[in-house]
């Protein structure tokens, strides 16, 4: 049977596909930019016939549907493997939980302990000349969603970027059930961050601790931001890009002719991220570009991987940390911010990179809502804080005021 043939016999309305979703069903939204949109849509239109459907996703960037139906928590659960601010105004509202989890051991954990899911369903860019769905800039844990999902669903969106990877960054229509083509919506914009004078000194502080050739890794935040943009603006060259999340500034930093990746160790010329969010300008970027690599985040994050560059570069933000040196990056006190992520994974293997480093980047205080000033740099964590990264582990802190290496 040629592609096209199947194509047809498998496109559906999203009506007609959420319909396999049934009551205390299991059912996965796929990521980020990749969360669908249409079937979201046609999933809520029948909210009132469903009870306790249980949903797995995470980094909303649009506020789903499902959210905004009449008791909401009757019909629906959220469950987020990593949180953004919809999410944690979710959880405020009784509906949405966070699953703790270090993302890098995603993908195993769907294959070897999720027994449970009913229906995928997910964004795609059009299928190709060879019958492939390519996931976008949402490779992450999506091909062991898809192997252990009972049902299949792709929502085609003709804007959703073509992410070139190696492996596991495509779904083959073999092994999809329904095919839905939706409004094709431009992708969800994550706005990037203005830096404050405070996110440029410490972005001034770290830049001066970088050399050619080196590996980046940046988080999502202002300060990483400005640490892109100065990298963007200075002397360095032949940089090489390895990190969890793509965000604008590669882009910044790319265009500005700083990376090339000419002395990467692995992959060496390409840009290897395990999914993307940002603006306009990033996806047009990453769209069929040969120099991106899009991978699957337990080979991305996995520290084997990273310690296996030379002179890899890891940056990322912390809500506070205390004396013993114990790094918070997800909540403020008990009340969740984020999850775990992978920056545990990127702190280690920066650390073990032959010439590589690990800063964590602060501002040394905060402004309350009421206006009081208070210190991120703490005699104890809060109670009810978690710890990121533990003290054995934080290498280089960086505030306004300077950098610190703990060992």
């Amino acid at each position: 049977m040629s592609f096209i043939k199947e194509y047809a016999q498998k496109l559906v309305t999203a009506e007609e596909a959420v319909k396999v979703v049934k009551s205390h069903d299991w059912v996965d939204y796929g990521w980020t930019t990749g969360t669908p949109v249409a079937l979201d849509a046609a999933l809520a239109a029948r909210a009132d016939e469903l009870e306790d459907v249980k949903i797995r996703g995470g980094i909303l960037l649009r506020e789903p549907e499902i959210f905004k139906v009449n008791n909401v928590a009757d019909h629906f659960t959220w469950n987020s493997w990593h949180m953004g601010g919809l999410e944690r105004k979710a959880i405020s509202k009784g509906f949405a939980y966070y699953s703790p989890l270090k993302y890098s051991e995603l993908p195993r954990y769907y294959r070897e302990n999720i027994k449970h899911l009913n229906v995928a369903m997910f964004q795609v860019a059009p299928m190709d000349k060879h019958g492939f769905f390519n996931f976008g800039p949402n490779a992450s844990h999506m091909m062991a969603v898809c192997e252990v999902a009972k049902k299949v669903i792709v929502e085609v969106n003709k804007n959703l970027p073509v992410c070139q990877g190696g492996f596991e960054h495509a779904i083959h229509i073999s092994k999809v059930d329904m095919i839905i083509e939706g409004d094709n919506p431009m992708p969800a914009i994550l706005p990037a961050p203005t830096p404050s004078e405070v996110d440029m000194k410490v972005a001034e502080l770290i830049v001066e601790e970088l050399k050619d050739g080196c590996c980046i890794q940046l988080g999502i935040g202002a300060m990483p931001t400005a640490v892109g943009s100065l990298i963007a603006k200075s002397n360095l060259k032949d940089l090489s890009v390895h990190s969890e999340m793509y965000v604008d500034s590669f882009v910044e930093m790319a265009k500005a002719g700083k990376v090339t990746g000419a002395h990467k160790n692995s992959n060496r010329f390409r840009q290897v991220f395990t999914f993307a969010a940002g603006g306009k300008e990033m996806y047009e970027y990453l769209n069929n570009n040969p120099e991106i690599m899009a991978a699957p985040v337990d080979y991305v994050n996995d520290i084997r991987t990273i310690s296996s560059i030379d002179n890899f570069i890891s940056i990322n933000n912390a809500v506070d940390i205390d004396l013993f040196g114990q790094v918070n990056a997800e909540s403020a006190g008990p009340k969740h911010i984020s999850g775990a992520g992978g920056q545990l994974d990127f702190v280690l293997g920066g650390y073990l990179s032959k010439g590589g480093k690990s800063f964590i980047c602060l501002s040394s205080t905060f402004k309350t809502k009421d206006g009081q000033l208070k210190s991120r740099i703490r005699p104890t964590l809060q109670e009810g804080s978690i710890v990121t990264d533990t003290r054995a582990n934080v290498q280089y802190v960086v505030t306004e005021y300077g950098k610190v290496m703990f060992f």
